[in-house]
């Protein structure tokens, strides 16, 4: 391919970064008025987690899809499935089509957002040059990030919610013409080995059972969610079993025995468990809690999309000069200082607050996402570079779901202690007005103080455990930098 194409390719796939970019931000912004409209309040946790889930059993479906079919049709049909999602969302008139349509929206993201990453490995062969895409990548998504929380803000504000779903359909439509005009692909790249259908089906089935039970732990027995969840690691036992026969094996076994590829997965797990608190759950306290439109509660993002950036962008350089485990702790311990902010913040903490919160929580974000994306590439054997890159993904995804679901439960439950404290005087509708700042008119001002407050207990308690999962994170780190410092240490002795 000529430098032209090259880059008419880079710039297409970045376009998926934007569209991710979008969705984050306007959807949470979006939020309280969607639960508000659809009274789903109690189903907050879903409408992350279905996006979530669609993603994470997708993700390496996609991976050998583009091993198989390539990788510009495998991008070319997860952009269009996207694409729909985001349209039945927005036609979508009550909180069950919602949930399917944005679970549908997640399949399709699943390939969008992690194929252009195994692409460029073959597009920039220079680890540092690819570094510098990695970090363009992120400032299309910042820059989409700043902009899609003052766009969704003014759309939900002067139209309606379903407006904030249109916005992406004519960019992920451009960025498949582009492809298909521009990227020419090889013929090598496509496998002709068998594919691992069994185990991508009890790899579907084991991912679906274990992420339906955690989210159903407010919903069903306690019994039916452990039945759930020991049906789903029963079949990942099935699944490694499977896959150690398999010629082409969805997730290879060898992948767990490069420590440090694992230990790449487990920080990108432990962080973007964290990440996804602040993500969901800042707007709806400045909306519901601080009382400000959705304009200003999509603005508590906006700090962060730029220091994103600039830590993105950085982050290759920081890391030749004091080491990958170590820059990716300098990450961490923002992120640990954004988090400890909100831990510490009243219910009536000012709104700069929040974005100083943001802003550290960006740089975090930023410099962990590049030093780490790169690491999993350059970690893993050549041949498993597609298979890693897209496990990364799923981990990030799974963990996010995961946790999504846990704030989730949090939320609910806090919400229904405070109802059942407040002996009648406060019910469940109620609650889902009070998410949306333009909807707390209609709610006696004597008792909104206290809906907020219980509102506030729960956003808090959901803080409290990101942070906690941070300090695990540090802690893990520290044990991996002395393990690889004692491993040369031995090395050096050897020699």
């Amino acid at each position: 391919m000529s430098k032209k194409r090259i880059v008419m390719v880079t710039l297409a796939l970045l376009m998926s970064n934007a569209m991710a970019g979008l969705d984050g931000t306007i959807v949470n912004t979006a939020l309280p008025a969607i639960v508000s409209d659809l009274q789903g309040i109690q189903y907050m946790g879903w409408i992350v987690a279905v996006f979530l889930l669609g993603m994470a059993v997708a993700t390496p479906i996609w991976s050998k899809a583009g091993e198989h079919i390539g990788n510009k049709r495998a991008y070319q049909i997860a952009t269009v499935v996207f694409a729909l999602g985001a349209f039945f969302q927005a036609v979508s008139g009550n909180i069950v089509l919602f949930l399917i349509a944005r679970a549908a929206m997640g399949i399709g993201a699943g390939g969008m957002n992690t194929i252009p990453f195994i692409i460029y490995v073959d597009l920039y062969k220079d680890p540092m040059k690819r570094s510098k895409i990695v970090g363009y990548a992120t400032a299309s998504f910042s820059a989409a990030s700043i902009v899609g929380p003052l766009v969704g803000g003014w759309i939900v504000d002067s139209f309606s919610w379903n407006w904030v779903f249109y916005i992406n359909i004519p960019i992920a439509l451009l960025s498949v013409i582009c492809v298909q005009v521009f990227f020419l692909e090889s013929e090598k790249s496509k496998t002709a080995k068998k594919i691992d259908v069994l185990g991508a089906a009890v790899m579907v089935i084991a991912l679906v059972m274990i992420l339906t039970g955690i989210q159903s732990l407010d919903i069903l027995p306690l019994a039916a969610v452990i039945a759930l969840v020991a049906f789903g690691g029963f079949m990942l036992v099935v699944l490694f079993q499977i896959e150690g026969r398999a010629e082409d094996p969805i997730i290879p076994r060898r992948l767990f025995k490069n420590i440090p590829l694992v230990a790449d997965f487990m920080l990108f797990a432990l962080l973007w468990g964290a990440f996804v608190a602040f993500n969901i759950y800042v707007p709806m306290w400045a909306q519901g809690i601080l009382g400000f439109s959705a304009l200003i509660g999509g603005s508590t993002q906006i700090p962060g999309a730029f220091t994103n950036f600039a830590g993105s962008m950085n982050g290759a350089l920081i890391q030749t000069k004091i080491g990958k485990y170590r820059a990716v702790l300098a990450g961490t311990l923002a992120f640990v200082a954004a988090f400890l902010i909100l831990v510490l913040a009243g219910w009536q903490t000012h709104l700069y607050i929040l974005m100083l919160a943001g802003a550290l929580e960006g740089v975090g974000l930023g410099i962990c996402f590049n030093v780490l994306q790169i690491s999993v590439q350059e970690d893993a054997d050549r041949q498993d570079v597609p298979i890693a890159t897209s496990f990364a993904y799923l981990l990030r995804i799974l963990s996010q779901t995961f946790m999504s679901a846990i704030y989730g439960v949090i939320l609910s439950h806090t919400i229904t202690e405070g109802i059942i404290e407040s002996k009648g005087s406060i019910t469940i509708g109620m609650m889902n007005e009070i998410s949306e700042a333009k909807s707390t008119g209609s709610i006696p001002s004597d008792i909104l103080d206290d809906m907020r407050e219980i509102l506030f207990q729960g956003i808090h308690r959901i803080m409290t455990v990101a942070f906690c999962i941070l300090l695990a994170a540090v802690i893990f780190n520290l044990w991996v930098q002395r393990r690889s410092g004692a491993q040369k240490d031995r090395t050096k002795r050897k020699e």
